[in-house]
């Protein structure tokens, strides 16, 4: 049976649209980082050399080559830490990343970059990294709507922070993109936002 994050991650990447506490564990991503304004054609190329990576992985078994302990998967979706003002999105530092299954280790990740450079070379490929990251005792809210209106989100989740006697670890946070921006008409956006605590 094929393994679906929607089903297998709810309370990672499904949550509702009020403040939730929870722990993520440490995970596998494919990651570029960056800086300056995402509504650029760089960022844009970024986001399709990690999906390229990805879609290598996850259609390995199809080219005649399948990692140990592979299993039929949806591929998961963007995302990415930012810092930076938000007034002023040219400041934004990021790294944008996607999530592997466990079975991706580096022999696979260096096949994946392997396959990628001879079906879609892109100099960007030098710069993706295989990290783990742990995000930890967080906070999240699904936040529906244009990315210019989330403060409204992040004005909830701070609330939150102060009813429940916990604190920002960092000023960076995370966004997950369940959305295509592309096929999305701005006010159906869903954005997953989080920020990293401490109690």
């Amino acid at each position: 049976m094929k393994y679906e994050w929607t089903k297998s991650e709810k309370d990672v990447y499904l949550p509702t649209n009020k403040p939730m506490l929870l722990t993520v564990s440490k995970a596998k991503y494919f990651t570029l980082s960056g800086k300056g304004n995402p509504n650029g054609e760089e960022f844009a190329e970024k986001i399709g050399v990690l999906y390229s990576l990805a879609y290598a992985v996850r259609m390995m078994p199809r080219n005649g080559f399948t990692p140990n302990g592979y299993f039929e998967y949806t591929v998961y979706p963007l995302e990415g830490i930012w810092n930076g003002n938000a007034l002023d999105k040219n400041s934004f530092i990021y790294t944008i990343m996607l999530k592997q299954p466990n079975f991706v280790d580096t022999g696979v990740f260096l096949k994946a970059l392997e396959i990628t450079q001879k079906k879609k070379p892109n100099v960007l490929l030098d710069e993706v990294k295989m990290e783990e990251i742990e995000d930890g005792l967080s906070v999240q809210i699904m936040h529906t709507g244009s990315y210019d209106n989330e403060p409204e989100s992040f004005a909830k989740m701070t609330a939150f922070l102060s009813e429940n006697g916990l604190k920002r670890r960092t000023d960076t946070h995370r966004e997950i993109y369940l959305s295509d921006a592309r096929k999305t008409s701005p006010e159906k956006l869903k954005t997953v936002l989080r920020f990293f605590v401490n109690r």
